[in-house]
This record gives C-alpha cells, sequence and structure tokens, in this order.
C-alpha cells in the first residue's frame, strides 16, 4: 500500500512539475527552465530552446533579434534592432511594458545586455535566448535570410 502511495505522490510530483515547466525555476533537466537574472530595476529570464519551441506554438509575444551585425533570424522574428539601439527603437516594441518580449542575438551576450537595458526602462516580462541562434540552429532548427 506504502508503494502504491509513494507513487501517486511522485507521479502526481512530476505531473505538476512537467505543466509548470515553461518557467519553473526547477534544474532537473536543464531544458525547460528559465533561470531569473536580477539586475538594476527588477529582473529578465533566460530560456532555453526547448521553452521557445514551445512557446512558438503559441506566440503570444514579440520576438526580438538584437543581433549585429545581422546574422539571420530564427524562425518568426518580428523584428530586428540592434542591442546597442533599443532603447532609439522603443516604437517598434510594445506599448505596455507588461507585454512578453523574447530577445536574442548569436551567442546570447548582445541580447543580455538589451534585456538589461529594457528592464531599466521597466518592461517586466524580458525573456533573454541562452545561447542565441546558435544554440537555436545547434538543437537542429533553421536559421532564415542567409544566402
Amino acid at each position: 500500500m506504502q508503494k502504491s502511495y509513494l507513487f501517486t505522490i511522485i507521479f502526481l510530483t512530476a505531473l505538476m512539475l512537467t505543466s509548470c515547466a515553461s518557467l519553473s525555476d526547477s534544474t532537473d533537466t536543464g531544458e525547460l527552465t528559465a533561470e531569473r537574472v536580477a539586475v538594476a530595476g527588477g529582473e529578465y529570464s533566460n530560456i532555453s530552446v526547448p521553452i521557445l519551441e514551445s512557446m512558438l506554438e503559441n506566440e503570444d509575444f514579440t520576438f526580438v533579434n538584437v543581433h549585429i551585425p545581422f546574422g539571420g533570424d530564427i524562425p518568426n522574428t518580428d523584428v530586428s534592432i540592434a542591442y546597442n539601439e533599443i532603447e532609439a527603437n522603443l516604437d517598434l516594441l510594445p506599448a505596455d511594458k507588461d507585454s512578453t518580449i523574447v530577445l536574442y542575438c548569436r551567442s546570447g551576450s548582445m541580447s543580455r545586455t538589451a534585456s538589461e537595458t529594457l528592464v531599466g526602462l521597466g518592461y517586466t516580462n524580458i525573456l533573454n535566448l541562452e545561447g542565441g541562434f546558435n544554440a537555436w540552429r545547434d538543437a537542429g532548427h533553421p536559421i532564415e535570410g542567409l544566402d
């Protein structure tokens, strides 16, 4: 009887974690986790390729490539804004500072800088693709706009 009870608890816990995995702080596999990063003015979250894959199924966010020079886009990218010109191009982003914005660059460093800038300007739901489009491509996904 105890083994059955323990199995049920483990199963329900796993089910609950799986259903909440899109922005979980859990570090079980490293694939479906988001790491919260505290910066001046608030925080943003680093997301993995599997989280982005899941999010793209119901794209309800603004998807921004901040890499310079242009090195290609992940499919469904909404806009390209140079990471160091993000503040000067806020008109290309949602006016609602609580809107979800996903940023990426080639490796993640430029998008981290852009994430920090947007959080400093009061944006509250900024996500940064950890590893950028290199991680996306390494996972077997296409990059558009390359000759």
